[in-house]
């Protein structure tokens, strides 16, 4: 049985507004109101679903964007701010490289410096960096068969392999978690969803009584981390 990472859904007062906002900074075609499809090196779309909850903490997810160039970098921070972003002060130094900032929503992102090493072999969505634990990646790792591509102090990070964004976890103290997270991912299964289902719980994840949307199987990872298993998917 094998999984797909299908979409890293957003939860957002207002859907299309916000998937706006990532279109223009991304460059993605808006597919639908709701839904971004991705460029040609990453394998996973944007949806933004509703949702009536306040932001009331920093996001489990975070997403880092990449840069060729210092110019260009300056040239994704003015067009983030321009469609309606802001800078952010998460306590970085002055001389740490990345730019953090927030969408219309306050949900965080970085912008990450030219140059970067661990960025290097990525796509402009560079990577999704995650507060969690080491067991959570090796899970994540599992459960996608992506290779993990950093395991060093505590921290992880899996890759598909045909490249493409990472997804990180940032290793312990892992933060008090939301009632509920405001980004998670999608997963499609390449034959029986409940199969699959079957085979997640084996490593470790637990399934949920209820979710955000129908044609959807909510589950939880080891750190609590709210996923889905989609039965169905716009094509």
């Amino acid at each position: 049985m094998a999984t797909s990472l299908y979409a890293l859904s957003i939860d957002a007062k207002d859907p299309a507004g916000l998937a706006r906002f990532w279109a223009g900074v991304l460059g993605w075609e808006q597919a639908d109101g709701n839904e971004l499809l991705p460029d040609e090196k990453t394998s996973f779309r944007l949806r933004f679903l509703p949702s009536d909850v306040a932001k009331d903490r920093p996001n489990q997810i975070h997403l880092h964007l990449t840069s060729e160039t210092p110019e260009q970098q300056q040239e994704t921070v003015a067009r983030a701010l321009e469609l309606g972003g802001r800078h952010l002060d998460v306590g970085q130094k002055p001389e740490e490289g990345h730019i953090v900032l927030a969408d219309p929503e306050g949900n965080e992102f970085c912008v990450i410096e030219a140059g970067n090493n661990f960025l290097k072999d990525t796509a402009f969505l560079g990577e999704l960096a995650g507060d969690g634990s080491r067991a959570v990646g090796y899970f994540w790792s599992k459960v996608l068969d992506w290779p993990l591509v950093w395991d060093q102090d505590d921290e992880t990070a899996v890759q598909a392999p045909t490249g493409g964004p990472k997804v990180a976890w940032g290793g312990g103290p892992v933060a008090p978690k939301a009632p509920k997270n405001r980004l998670h991912l999608d997963l499609v299964a390449d034959g029986d969803a409940e199969a699959e289902v079957e085979r997640l719980l084996a490593l470790g994840a637990t399934r949920l009584d209820s979710g955000q949307e129908p044609g959807a199987i909510p589950m939880a990872d080891l750190d609590g981390n709210e996923f889905c298993i989609l039965t169905s998917t716009q094509a």
